[in-house]
């Protein structure tokens, strides 16, 4: 059984830690599009530094390994469950780039 979008939400935003903010919203191909913005960060303007990435399973992992990455860069005494699964986040990237 599929998890509601809201329970996906609740459990992504528990991962991501207190300096984000998870949103999951359904695009126009009815795919879940995951949202992670930093509390602290300001990108562009206005607007907070976000990660954002569509699609089943695949857009969340991808979601909260850029989340994982920022945290590392940019807040590095933050806490936040994501943070155990850098190392993973790191090879998954690396595979990535040498099929690239």
């Amino acid at each position: 059984m599929t998890a509601s979008r809201s329970a996906r939400e609740r459990k992504a935003a528990a991962e991501a830690g207190p300096l984000a903010k998870v949103k999951i919203e359904v695009d126009e191909q009815d795919q879940l599009v995951y949202k992670v913005s930093c509390t602290e960060c300001v990108a562009r303007g206005s607007k907070a530094w976000s990660a954002y990435r569509p699609g089943g399973d695949n857009g969340y992992l991808a979601a909260m390994d850029r989340w994982t990455f920022h945290l590392h860069e940019k807040h590095p005494d933050a806490e936040a469950p994501c943070l155990a699964y850098l190392a993973a986040a790191q090879q998954r990237l690396h595979e990535r780039r040498e099929q690239g």
